[in-house]
């Protein structure tokens, strides 16, 4: 199930959400190398990744992981390593990696600007993916792997739209083997669903089970989830959000949109 898009119209043009894919790409292209030398991409992944051992000292100094033939990872006291949640952020592992947490923030991350406005947007865009880091550094702190993407900061994009938006309708990908059909679901069947595969996975995390799927960081994603619906009011401007009822009142789709 993939979003492709939403029945949610905007008052202005989202100029932060596209600035930070913006930058997520750029990251992507100068930084890793768009992934099309795997020693450059490893290393960035690396050197600037966050690994969870690094900022709490619970693996020693020295503790390697591979990452591929020629390169180890090893666990460092580089002062960098402090910065490492927030540029994260903007790292990614592969093209699918970064185009599949592009597309999410784009389906969601708009409205939220909308009601935000533009500074406090990014605020909350940092924050949310700040605390995704602490969620999965608090589940495996001595874990020597490092992790990057946009995926936590983007959960909490879909939490705070869970919060102001439910009854949106969101256009799901459908793929049934060769068959491909597009469905338009609430965004709270979407949403809740798509938290609870979350959870399910990162069950076995905390008995301290093996799971399949291990590189992915999913208590990240719900850690960033639940603190964008936690925080999203405190963010919103009323008066955006009025001008935004407004709109929809004029358009006749404020019944739609909750």
């Amino acid at each position: 199930m993939i979003p492709l898009s939403d029945e949610n119209p905007t008052l202005r043009v989202p100029v932060v959400t596209i600035l930070i894919l913006a930058a997520m790409l750029s990251a992507w292209l100068i930084i890793q190398g768009g992934g099309f030398d795997h020693t450059t991409l490893a290393m960035s992944v690396c050197n600037l990744g966050m690994v969870p051992a690094e900022l709490t000292g619970a693996a020693p100094l020295g503790t390697s992981i591979r990452l591929t033939r020629e390169l180890n990872c090893v666990v460092d006291a580089d002062p960098r390593n402090w910065a490492s949640p927030i540029v994260s952020i903007f790292l990614h592992g592969s093209w699918v990696h970064l185009l599949g947490n592009g597309l999410f923030f784009w389906v969601f991350g708009n409205n939220i600007e909308d009601v935000m406005g533009r500074g406090r947007f990014v605020l909350f865009f940092l924050i949310c993916g700040v605390a995704a880091a602490v969620a999965h550094i608090v589940v495996d702190p001595s874990s020597p792997i490092p992790t990057v993407g946009a995926s936590g900061a983007v959960s909490g994009m879909m939490g705070a739209y869970l919060v102001l938006f439910p009854r949106v309708r969101v256009r799901m990908l459908f793929i049934f083997l060769v068959l491909f059909r597009i469905i338009p679901l609430p965004a709270w069947m979407v949403l809740i669903w798509w938290f609870g595969i979350q959870v399910l996975l990162g069950i076995p995390d905390l008995a301290g089970m093996p799971r399949q799927g291990g590189g992915v960081a999913v208590w990240a994603h719900v850690g960033g989830f639940l603190t964008g619906a936690m925080l999203v009011r405190a963010f919103e401007r009323p008066e955006l959000v009025e001008r935004r009822r407004a709109m929809l009142l004029q358009r006749g789709l404020l019944d739609a949109m909750g």
